[in-house]
């Protein structure tokens, strides 16, 4: 098989990376993190003037006509600058909620925003009770007069502070855990009854926990079906993983990058302790592990348009991985470069807290090896 990159997508890739090595120095990052806001609202306008934010979209709506490849490229890039602007819950996500689920009128309203940069949006799924389980919740949405009324709490929104709507699944019917009677609904932040409280997560993002007190919205703010829309919530997380597993890409490179170049600096007994055959053997395993992130990555981003079965199973496969790869060389990379490694100076320690992240973001380890088991077991059934 092919895996070479077009020219288009390599141009992609070079205009992402230039924008980063301008931009995203480990002490510009810093001083990003540390403002007020959180998050650069001008650099979100050049990526809107460089074409990323309409990457993935129709041209109708003013895309460039592009796919998972595109994505994968644009997030590699992103994972090695530490980029913090909230491209996968806005691009990816919402966007993605948009394009599969989305009424016309949704689509014409929301997606041109996005594209121009004016609009972030915050997936707001998951709840304190339901651990990685998609199809746990408690957040009820009840028929009111033409429209639903939602009461609930959702935890960690990743850039819910900075999103003008807020995509929030609600139990229309059933049982807390029933895979049926599951709706998706767009929200603004601002609604009367939405509160916010607000913090910094480990890894520089910013998150919010979301508490909805009757909150009134209109049959419009429906996404897909009313009782049916875990399927929509998978596909969605599916895609949000392989945008993840692209992330992971960038970011284990960078750690395996700078532990190369720090072990070659590092004098010990006369020399750089790059020359040590138990560090080589170190390193060559974090090699190993970081090429096996890239394999999945690329097979994880090819499925996305398998049938369902398949691209569950791909997307679990990829996760899981991308969990183990990244604790590995992680862990490396920090003892290789001693105790300097977790102090705030040294960039490396910030890749790390961003793979850890990673790992929990939408299920770690443990649970997708659990749920590739259970799809693979059904399948060979």
């Amino acid at each position: 098989m092919d895996f070479s990159f077009t020219e288009e997508q390599t141009l992609l890739r070079n205009s992402v990376a230039r924008f980063v090595a301008d931009n995203y120095t480990f002490e510009a990052r810093r001083e990003i993190v540390k403002s007020a806001e959180g998050w650069r609202p001008d650099y979100w306008k050049q990526f809107a003037e460089l074409g990323l934010l309409a990457a993935p979209f129709a041209e109708e709506h003013g895309g460039l006509g592009g796919g998972p490849i595109e994505t994968m490229v644009i997030l590699e890039e992103f994972g090695r600058g530490l980029v913090v602007e909230p491209y996968l819950p806005t691009v990816v996500i919402g966007g993605a909620f948009l394009r599969h689920a989305g009424s016309a009128a949704q689509k014409e309203e929301l997606l041109p925003q996005i594209v121009e940069g004016s609009l972030v949006t915050s997936f707001a799924f998951a709840e304190p009770q339901a651990r990685f389980d998609l199809f746990d919740v408690r957040t009820s949405a009840k028929k009111s007069g033409g429209g639903y009324t939602l009461n609930g709490h959702k935890s960690v929104a990743i850039a819910a502070p900075m999103a003008g709507k807020l995509i929030v699944t609600a139990r229309t019917a059933g049982g807390q855990r029933d895979a049926k009677g599951i709706g998706v609904f767009l929200v603004d932040a601002t609604a009367k009854g939405v509160t916010l409280e607000s913090y910094p997560t480990v890894d520089g993002l910013r998150a919010a926990d979301v508490r909805l007190d009757n909150v009134a919205v209109g049959a419009d703010a429906l996404l897909g079906e009313a009782e049916n829309g875990l399927p929509l919530v998978e596909r969605v997380v599916d895609e949000a993983i392989a945008a993840l597993s692209a992330e992971a890409m960038g970011v284990h490179r960078k750690m395996l990058e700078l532990t190369l170049d720090y072990t070659k600096t590092r004098q010990q007994f006369g020399q750089p302790i790059s020359k040590f055959q138990a560090l080589q053997h170190r390193m060559a395993d974090m090699f190993v592990h970081v090429e096996e992130s890239v394999s999945m990555a690329y097979m994880v981003a090819l499925k996305l348009d398998a049938p369902e079965a398949e691209r569950k199973a791909a997307a679990a496969a990829a996760k899981a991985q991308l969990g183990r790869a990244g604790r590995f060389i992680g862990q490396n990379a920090i003892q290789l470069h001693g105790g300097m490694g977790m102090t705030e100076e040294m960039a490396v320690g910030h890749y790390f807290k961003r793979a850890t992240m990673m790992n929990i973001l939408f299920g770690d380890t443990d649970h997708h090896t659990r749920r590739f088991a259970e799809l693979t077991q059904g399948a060979a059934a």
